[in-house]
């Protein structure tokens, strides 16, 4: 498969941050577009046309939410579409799909998005509802209509004292104010659709012979009528070369 790839990001994705590393986020700032945009899109295209059931999972409870997520993208994105269909930066035209929300987004924005929400007297958030083309080691089937803590299984510094941090940042979210954080880690493979079960291996190289930084941009939103939360995840994948060209003093230590 040909390699889908950026050549910059606007944040320095080595720079060292205590988890879960969550900024302020202006609202004009949650979504945009990038140098990928048009290779992105087609290969989201493809993954919704071909692994629907891989990439997509909504509950019924969730709707209402995936409708005013939709709502919200085209208000920010495409705020003159009307309700019919939508242009693509690509040129590539989109049929809004008010029955399927959640894959008319997957066909209109590089961003994946997952829909967490509260229920009555729960402690935790759970995953109602996801958009999920592009995973890095996990598997969307295997964590939809989970809580936050059974989501981030088994990752290792997601303990006990992170879980209960991102839950008060869930819960004290507020509807206009978003918040962003992001990882990085070096791979040595570009696919940008790579699912993994969680009992599955998961390989890392030693970012010396790493060919590619996987660096996500997470940002976190409440809607206002639903009240649900809203993950959304743009995710970028440079060469160790263009990494190196922008922080390379960082990147060589690892």
């Amino acid at each position: 498969m040909t390699e889908i790839l950026q050549t910059r990001l606007s944040y320095n994705p080595l720079e060292e941050r205590k988890l879960p590393g969550i900024q302020p986020l202006g609202a004009e700032d949650w979504l945009y577009t990038d140098d990928a945009f048009a290779t992105q899109m087609a290969e989201r295209d493809r993954l919704l046309t071909h692994h629907r059931a891989k990439v997509l999972q909504c509950s019924v409870a969730a709707m209402p939410a995936a409708c005013e997520l939709l709502e919200a993208v085209l208000a920010q994105l495409y705020p003159n579409c009307g309700q019919a269909r939508v242009r693509r930066a690509d040129g590539a035209e989109v049929t809004l799909d008010w029955q399927d929300p959640l894959g008319t987004l997957g066909r209109i924005t590089q961003q994946d998005f997952c829909i967490l929400e509260k229920p009555e007297e729960a402690v935790e958030h759970v995953l109602t509802g996801a958009v999920l083309c592009f995973p890095a080691n996990w598997t969307l089937a295997q964590k939809f209509q989970r809580p936050l803590i059974a989501i981030h299984d088994p990752v290792d510094s997601y303990d006990a004292d992170i879980a209960a941090r991102v839950q008060r940042l869930f819960d004290g979210v507020q509807v206009g104010r978003p918040m962003w954080r992001f990882n990085a880690l070096w791979y040595a493979d570009a696919t940008l659709h790579q699912p993994r079960r969680a009992t599955g291996d998961r390989p890392r190289p030693e970012a010396a012979q790493a060919g590619f930084l996987r660096s996500e941009r997470q940002t976190i939103l409440r809607l206002p009528r639903s009240r649900a939360v809203i993950f959304s995840i743009h995710t970028s994948v440079l060469r160790r070369a263009d990494v190196m060209a922008h922080w390379g003093s960082q990147a060589a230590s690892g």
